[in-house]
């Protein structure tokens, strides 16, 4: 893909803005699951694959033009990785064992080492950080998925994970902890969930191919429009199989892992490429703040919600919908605090710090063609 301009991970955000925004609604989304404006009103979509389908799509475009399999690229890769996954995550998770009254030895390790959800009945400090296990199960794997790409196209890195998951669920079978059961691998590892990051891989490869051949924009809202209707239908078709006892885990894997990817794509397509009114709304400097936001928010809500909502403002305010909607408020803005004072300060200093021997994860992409090395910036 000669002639396409690798981008830094500070760039993206000015490049894909509404993608940026996409995030500041999920995590509000993912919030009213778990503290919902009234009782049992809860989420009945798998919300996690619209960040899973950015992650596939964000690292691909990021890193594809310059993967390679030595030490100071893959150093540099997993040093940015580490960046701005693990300090946001130490602090709170030392704050949740600390609210929380303790740990035994090994979940410790296990939280604190990212491995907690590969392993079955391990309680997660916190709750949703289960997600984190399976976003760097892909990171880890990206590397190589992407070196298979360039030699075999897409189809190359889909049947390893294919092959991948098929051994993790024999291994699910054999009884023990790690990878537990069956259902436990579909639903809670990246076994389980690959082809939602595999949604967003593709569409990077098709967006690269059409930035090599020219203008992304396009005129019209069609491509928008088809992925929100698709992806209302679907939601209404989980509301369906929610109301029906007992219920079909079959119906609900095939819907959540399988199936809503394809829609998902074709909106961020859409929302690359149209200029439409929720591509607008999703650009504005409001929501890019709280998309850049959105990861300190998705792992401190349920603490706040845990600590302070439920045991605080729904007393206070006797108002179930005012105290969910207030204690949004209140994470927003903490988690507002914490992304400016310290996970984009701390990215920064690791990725200077450790990253500055290491070489540039763009170095490799010097041969062909690519005029910046990465910056130290805002990871994604």
């Amino acid at each position: 893909m000669r002639g396409i301009r690798p981008l830094t991970e500070m760039a993206v955000p000015q490049k894909y803005p509404a993608l940026t925004g996409v995030r500041a609604v999920g995590a509000t989304v993912v919030f009213f699951d778990h503290l919902p404006l009234w009782p049992d009103l809860h989420i009945t979509l798998n919300v996690l694959a619209f960040f899973f389908a950015l992650s596939g799509f964000l690292i691909v475009r990021l890193y594809y033009e310059g993967v390679r399999l030595g030490s100071a690229w893959l150093t540099q890769y997993f040093v940015n990785r580490f960046a701005r996954i693990y300090p946001v995550y130490a602090l709170l998770l030392t704050a949740a064992v600390l609210l929380g009254g303790g740990a035994r030895p090994w979940v410790l390790v296990q939280n604190y080492t990212l491995t907690h959800a590969l392993f079955h009945g391990t309680p997660l400090l916190i709750a949703p950080s289960w997600s984190l296990t399976v976003e760097e199960c892909f990171y880890f794997l990206a590397p190589l998925l992407m070196l298979l790409a360039h030699r075999g196209g897409f189809l190359a890195p889909f049947v390893l994970s294919c092959v991948l998951s098929a051994i993790a669920l024999a291994v699910s079978r054999l009884g023990v902890a790690f990878l537990g059961t069956p259902a436990f691998v579909l639903s809670t590892t990246f076994f389980g969930h690959f082809v939602e990051f595999f949604a967003g891989v593709f569409l990077a490869l098709v967006v690269m191919r059409q930035e090599r051949h020219g203008s992304l924009s396009v005129a019209g809202c069609r491509r928008t429009l088809l992925g929100s209707v698709l992806v209302l239908m679907l939601i209404a078709a989980m509301v369906i199989v929610y109301r029906h006892r007992p219920l079909s885990a079959g119906a609900i894997l095939l819907i959540n892992n399988l199936v809503i990817p394809v829609p998902i794509a074709l909106l961020y397509w859409g929302l690359i490429r149209e200029d439409t009114v929720l591509a607008r709304l999703l650009s504005q400097p409001w929501a890019r703040l709280l998309g850049r936001a959105s990861y300190s928010f998705y792992l401190l809500h349920t603490l706040v919600i845990d600590y302070v909502g439920v045991p605080l403002l729904l007393p206070a305010l006797g108002s179930r919908p005012l105290a969910a909607g207030l204690t949004c408020v209140v994470t927003w803005i903490i988690a507002i605090g914490l992304f400016v004072s310290y996970e984009e300060p701390v990215n920064v200093f690791i990725r200077r710090r450790l990253g500055s021997h290491s070489g540039s994860v763009r170095g490799a992409t010097a041969g062909r063609g690519a005029a910046r090395s990465v910056p130290v910036g805002r990871p994604l």
